[in-house]
């Protein structure tokens, strides 16, 4: 992906977009085929994340990952460039100790390693459970940081057993909700959409007062539901 972007008279650097993938690999993801739908789906989303990209030439879209179970740990540690990012599948162990990957996630928001000309940055939290450890220390890590409190956040519960209450609380905002899924399909269209979060990180707001706020996806085609398997 370019740096640089023509305008009339010269170009202009391109500024930084990190999307931060933050993902629930606990045993109960394990059930029904869940991680693997999940592995399939954000694999199946990258075009879509390079499609929305092309469509912002004013920012370069750095992808990475957190993995959480029993600890958390960068599954993709460098930011990469979404031009160069291959997908590497997750493996399920433990328990989901979200706060540990909230943490994780907090430290790369400090400036530095986080540029100050950075647009802010998208948080994607995918989650299937109950968080085991003290996830609201966690968040506050993230709330604490200067670009925690400007990222986009997006979350996604996976069946009925997801803390949907908890991830509200994720996304600090009381008009936004969780997506929700409950079959495979369900699950590929909302990674695709929150794939897709960067035009929101990429979009300044008329008042100056941070990013715009990724809005709700389309909904679900009618009779989706009929077949929950989670």
């Amino acid at each position: 992906m370019s740096d640089t972007f023509d305008l009339p008279g010269g170009s202009m650097a391109s500024r930084p977009v990190h999307f931060i993938w933050l993902l629930d690999c606990s045993g109960s993801m394990s059930v029904n085929g869940k991680i693997a739908e999940l592995n399939f789906a954000i694999r199946e989303a990258i075009p879509e994340m390079q499609s929305a990209a092309r469509s912002n030439p004013g920012a370069t879209l750095l992808v990475r990952a957190v993995s959480f179970a029993s600890g958390a740990s960068w599954h993709i540690n460098d930011p990469t460039p979404v031009d160069q990012f291959t997908w590497e599948d997750l493996h399920t162990y433990g328990g989901t100790d979200m706060g540990a990957a909230f943490r994780l996630a907090a430290g790369a928001l400090q400036t530095p390693p986080m540029p100050q000309r950075a647009l802010p940055p998208v948080l994607a939290l995918v989650s299937d459970g109950q968080p085991t450890d003290d996830w609201r220390s966690g968040l506050r890590a993230i709330d604490d940081t200067p670009w925690g409190k400007r990222a986009v956040r997006v979350a996604l519960a996976i069946g009925d057993d997801a803390d949907k209450s908890m991830l509200k609380e994720f996304l600090a905002n009381p008009e936004l909700e969780p997506l929700q899924a409950k079959n495979p399909r369900q699950l590929a269209a909302a990674i695709r959409w929150m794939s897709t979060a960067v035009k929101a990180a990429s979009t300044p707001r008329a008042d100056g007062g941070g990013p715009v706020q990724a809005p709700p996806p389309v909904a679900l085609d009618k009779g989706e539901d009929e077949n929950p398997i989670w």
